[in-house]
């Protein structure tokens, strides 16, 4: 076996899939969101955390808002190999995923808020002592957003927003030997250390957004955020004697980037009576931008490229996410919602990442407590398209088989001020 072909096979996996969103992107912003699965999130504007898909609606509010929320993922994926009889269960486990927002009017034209969310992020772990272990390990990829914003509404229809995001995100990864311990008349075990990477880097971007209001009942914004680089430049990696690193060095700082892709949102909400309300959204994310996984270090070489510790291609497209849900007012205390959405899956499956297609079933309650503060509770079941596909490694073809679903539930507890 190559040093290419170690290297690729084990760096495959640098981003897995979570069951929950298309590729490695994160939905879980709200409670109230989730309620309604993320319908019109960009204009419905009934709390601050509106604030992480349309710094414009803003506008809408006249007092300023804090509002603070956590997300329960609990994934559900399964991969089976086909060609050695394996099931590796229970991959992906069960995140917490935080968010916070806070909105305050300036005047009557202007407002200014800030969120802290994710967009991207997920975490796999398989059993290290399967035979694809050269494939499949632990990873993880943790981003935290810090999006402070301005907004300014030009008259009663149209509001613009505009944001600029410092993203911080972490990395890590282990891949074991699997069955290539057993090429050659290797004494290694399966569950032997192949590669591993760790890294912490900086990112920025920016996002802007318009929101149209035709009258009171009606409303619909566009809002896009911009991709983000992440270059993890002092990364560790280390290859465990596969001779990847140069002058028998256990371990590098290796450098990696990797694009966070940009996001296009419209939202729509309509007012059908005083109690109902329905709304919608469209999200299309450029997958395409997101073509390899590339590290380098002058210390590395690999099949003779000097300075190149890995390198995969990967295969997306962009993807669209389409939802629609309704509000219903009970009475003065509770609120009821539910939606419906449809994730399309953005890149070819294998076994670093089984993407599919994915339904969302969802529904949330509010519970207006006082006349300033509520709590908002709110739950999903996510499907998956089951996914068969195959890899070729050191040991020959394998063939594999997905499926997953997601638990998600949500708390949130909204505050205005007076």
């Amino acid at each position: 076996m190559s040093n290419k072909q170690r290297s690729l096979l084990a760096m495959s996996v640098f981003f897995a899939c979570g069951a929950q969103s298309a590729g490695f992107q994160v939905a879980e912003h709200s409670a109230s969101g989730l309620g309604r699965a993320f319908a019109g999130e960009g204009v419905v504007a009934d709390n601050a955390s509106v604030l992480a898909r349309n710094p414009a609606a803003m506008t809408l509010f006249d007092k300023a808002a804090f509002s603070g929320a956590l997300s329960f993922v609990d994934p559900e994926v399964d991969v089976y190999d086909a060609s050695d009889k394996e099931q590796s269960s229970d991959v992906a486990p069960t995140q917490i995923v935080p968010a916070a927002y806070y909105i305050s009017p300036i005047d009557e034209k202007w407002a200014w808020g800030v969120g802290l969310f994710s967009n991207y992020g997920v975490a796999t772990d398989y059993p290290t002592d399967i035979s694809a272990g050269d494939m499949a390990g632990y990873t993880s990829l943790k981003s935290v957003n810090l999006n402070p914003n301005i907004a300014y509404r030009l008259n009663e229809q149209w509001s613009f927003g505009f944001g600029l995001n410092l993203v911080y995100a972490e990395a890590e990864l282990t891949r074991h030997k699997g069955k290539v311990a057993g090429l050659a008349g290797s004494s290694a075990l399966y569950s032997d250390k192949l590669i591993s990477m760790t890294g912490e880097t900086f990112g920025y971007g920016w996002n802007a957004a318009v929101m149209f209001e035709l009258n009171d009942n009606y409303r619909v914004s566009l809002a896009y955020r911009s991709a983000v680089n992440l270059n993890f430049d002092d990364g560790t990696f280390r290859d465990y004697g596969n001779s990847i690193i140069q002058n028998g060095q256990p371990s590098v700082t290796g450098k990696l980037v990797v694009e966070l892709p940009a996001i296009f949102e419209l939202s729509g909400f309509y007012q059908l009576t005083p109690d109902w309300a329905v709304h919608y959204s469209w999200q299309r994310t450029d997958w395409s931008s997101f073509t390899e996984l590339k590290a380098t270090s002058d210390q590395c070489s690999q099949d003779g490229i000097p300075g190149q510790c890995f390198q995969k291609t990967e295969h997306y497209k962009d993807n669209d996410r389409l939802s629609i849900g309704a509000t219903y007012l009970l009475n003065s205390e509770w609120t009821l919602r539910a939606g419906y959405a449809f994730d399309e899956q953005a890149g070819k499956p294998t076994l670093s990442i089984p993407d599919s297609d994915r339904h969302w079933y969802s529904a949330g309650v509010t519970y207006q407590w006082t006349d300033n503060l509520s709590i908002d509770a709110g739950f999903a079941l996510v499907m998956s398209e089951k996914g068969s596909f195959k890899e070729v490694g050191p040991a020959g073809e394998r063939h594999f088989e997905s499926t997953g679903k997601a638990y998600i539930s949500a708390l949130q507890l909204n505050y205005q001020f007076n």
